[in-house]
C-alpha cells in the first residue's frame, strides 16, 4: 500500500511516499528510511520506487521523502546546506517511529550520494538505527569543493560574478559550500556501530572508489565494502540496478527483519 504524508519541519513541509506491507489490522513492520542525492528527490536515479517496493514485497516499510529545497518539498535549493539535510532526516526518523505501522526497533536508513554522507553521519548521531546502507556514497565532496571546484568550475569565481553556483539547474548558494568544505564525513560517520554495507561501483567517475574505502578504515569492524565491477555512480543498466536492490534487500532483511 501506498501513501502520501507531509512532515513539518521549522516551517516547511516535507512531502513523502510510504510504503506500507500487506497486512493484519495493527502490524508493527520494520521500515527504512531514505536520503536521496544532491538536486535529486525521493524518485531518485537508481530507483528509491523500485526498491520500496521490493521491500513492501518483502515485509518490509519505507519512507521516501524530498529534502527541502527538491522535488515536491517547499524551500528554495539555494538555502540548503548539510547540516539543514541532516536535521531534516533525523525530524523524518523521530516521526516516523511513530508510524502505528512502523515498528520503533526495527529501523534502517538507505542514503544515495550525498544523501549517503547524510544517513552515514545520521546514523552514527541518532541512537536506534539498526542498518545502514550507503549508495555510491559522496564522501569526496569536501575534498573536491575544499579545493575550490565542481564540476571543473571554479566555485569563488562563479559565485562572485552570480551570487550563486549553477550545479545542474540549481542555484547553489555559498552556505552550503562552507558546510561540505568544513564537514569530517569519515569522523562523524565512524561512531556508528550498527551494521554498514557500502554498495560501489569500479566506473564511479563522480564519487571515487578511493574515498569510499576510507569507510572502512573509521568503522569498527562493522562494515563492508561490496564493489560492483562496471556500474557507474547512477547504476545506469538494468543488471547492475538490480544486483544494488536486491543485495541491498539481502542485508535488510537480515538486519532488520531478525
Amino acid at each position: 500500500m501506498i501513501r502520501h504524508h507531509d512532515f513539518p519541519h521549522n516551517g516547511l513541509t516535507l512531502r513523502s511516499t510510504l510504503h506500507i506491507p500487506e497486512g493484519p489490522t495493527g502490524t508493527r513492520w520494520p521500515a527504512v528510511v531514505f536520503v536521496h542525492g544532491f538536486t535529486s528527490n525521493r524518485l531518485e536515479l537508481p530507483n528509491f520506487v523500485a526498491m520500496s517496493r521490493l521491500l513492501e514485497e518483502n515485509g518490509i516499510a519505507s519512507v521516501r521523502f524530498d529534502l527541502s529545497g527538491h522535488g515536491e518539498s517547499d524551500g528554495d535549493f539555494f538555502d540548503v546546506t548539510l547540516a539543514g539535510e541532516m536535521a531534516e532526516t533525523r525530524a523524518v526518523l523521530r516521526s516516523a517511529r511513530t508510524f502505528d505501522f512502523v515498528d520503533p526497533e526495527r529501523i534502517g536508513l538507505v542514503g544515495m550520494s550525498m544523501g549517503g554522507v547524510v544517513a552515514g553521519i545520521v546514523a552514527a548521531e541518532e541512537p536506534g538505527i539498526g542498518a545502514l546502507c550507503l549508495w555510491s556514497p559522496a564522501a569526496v565532496a569536501p575534498f573536491e569543493i575544499g579545493r575550490g571546484y565542481l564540476k571543473g568550475r571554479s566555485l569563488a569565481a562563479e559565485i562572485e560574478e552570480k551570487g550563486y553556483f549553477d550545479a545542474d539547474g540549481h542555484r547553489m548558494g555559498p552556505a552550503l559550500v562552507e558546510d561540505i568544505v568544513g564537514l569530517d564525513v569519515y569522523g562523524r560517520s565512524g561512531a556508528y556501530g550498527g551494521p554498514v554495507h557500502i554498495l560501489h561501483g569500479d566506473k564511479d567517475d563522480i564519487a571515487p572508489l578511493d574515498y569510499v574505502r576510507r569507510y572502512l578504515e573509521h568503522y569498527d569492524g562493522n562494515a563492508e565494502l561490496e564493489i560492483v565491477e562496471g556500474a557507474d555512480h547512477a547504476w545506469g543498466t538494468v543488471p547492475h540496478r538490480t544486483m544494488l536492490h536486491q543485495s541491498t534487500l539481502r542485508f535488510l532483511r537480515r538486519h532488520l527483519k531478525s
